[in-house]
C-alpha cells in the first residue's frame, strides 16, 4: 500500500490545476478507476506513473520529490546550492548577462523572488532604502510593496502594485508553499496596500498589456518595463526556480538617464 501522503498530494495537485480525474485520467493514458485507487491509496502507483502524473500536472520539481517520497520512493530530482561549485558555470554565465544588462537594472530571484545575484544598476536601485525593508533578504515584492520601500516613490502604485500583487497570488497557488503564503500575508497587511484594496482594487484583476514601473528618484523619473526569463531544461530544483528578471526603459529620456 502507498504512503497515506502519496494519494492526497496528487488529488490536491489535480484540484489546483482544475483538471477531472477523467481529465488527468486521458492525458495521462490510464484509467479513471486506476487514479482513483492512487488517490485514495488504494493502488500503488508505481514510480514511473507518479512522474507521469507529475508531468501533466506540471508539478514543479521540488514537489516530485515530495510525491515519491510519500509514495516511499527515493527523490529523483537534487537541489544544487547557487553557491555549489557545481553551478560555477552556470552563476558565471548569469553574472555575465547581469553585467552586460548593465546599465539598466537585472536580478536573478529564487521561487520566493529573493534575490540571489544582481547587476550594479539594480544595486543602485535599492541602495537608499532602509534596512529593515530589505532584511533578512532582498525580496522583490517587499522592497516594492512595502511603504518603506520603492511604494514611496512609485508613481503609479496602484498599478504597479495589482500587478505584483497578482504575480504573488499565482505564485502561492501553483507553488503551494508556506513562506510565500507568510510573504502574502505580510504583504497584505501593509497600511498602503489595505488601503489600495479598501479603494477597490482587486489583486486577482488580469492587469493590462504592459505596465511600467514609474519611479521618482532624486527629482527624476525613471519608467521601467520588466521581463522573466527562466531555463528551458533544467533537471535541478534551484535551476528550475531561478527567474532572471531585466528591466528596461519604456521611453527614450529613461534611457538616456541610465546610460548618464
Amino acid at each position: 500500500m502507498t504512503s497515506p501522503g502519496a494519494g492526497p498530494l496528487l488529488k490536491d495537485w489535480r484540484s489546483r490545476r482544475r483538471l477531472s480525474q477523467m481529465d488527468l485520467a486521458i492525458e495521462a493514458g490510464v484509467s479513471t478507476k486506476h487514479l482513483s485507487f492512487v488517490e485514495t491509496g488504494r493502488s500503488k502507483p508505481s514510480r514511473e506513473l507518479l512522474l507521469t502524473l507529475a508531468k501533466h500536472l506540471d508539478v514543479p520539481l521540488r514537489d516530485r520529490n515530495s510525491l515519491l517520497l510519500a509514495a516511499g520512493y527515493a527523490p529523483r530530482y537534487r537541489e544544487t546550492s547557487i553557491d555549489d561549485p557545481a553551478m560555477q558555470r552556470i552563476t558565471a554565465s548569469l553574472q555575465r548577462l547581469l553585467a552586460a544588462h548593465d546599465p539598466y537594472p537585472g536580478v536573478a530571484l529564487d521561487r520566493r523572488w529573493n534575490v540571489v545575484l544582481a547587476n550594479e544598476a539594480a544595486g543602485r536601485l535599492v541602495s537608499t532604502l532602509p534596512a529593515h525593508v530589505l532584511t533578512p533578504t532582498v525580496n522583490i515584492f517587499r522592497a516594492s510593496l512595502h511603504p518603506d520601500g520603492l511604494a514611496a516613490v512609485t508613481l503609479n502604485f496602484a498599478e504597479w502594485a495589482s500587478y505584483l500583487l497578482t504575480q504573488l497570488r499565482r505564485l502561492v497557488a501553483a507553488s503551494g508553499d508556506e513562506q510565500s503564503a507568510a510573504l502574502e500575508r505580510e504583504v497584505l497587511a501593509y497600511p498602503n496596500v489595505i488601503e489600495l484594496i479598501a479603494n477597490g482594487l482587486d489583486p486577482a484583476d488580469e492587469t493590462p498589456l504592459l505596465i511600467p514601473c514609474r519611479l521618482l528618484i532624486g527629482g527624476v523619473e525613471l519608467s521601467l518595463f520588466t521581463t522573466l526569463n527562466t531555463f528551458g531544461t533544467p533537471r535541478d530544483i534551484t535551476l528550475e526556480e531561478l527567474v532572471i528578471e531585466l528591466f528596461f526603459p519604456a521611453d527614450d529620456a529613461t534611457e538616456a538617464i541610465l546610460r548618464a
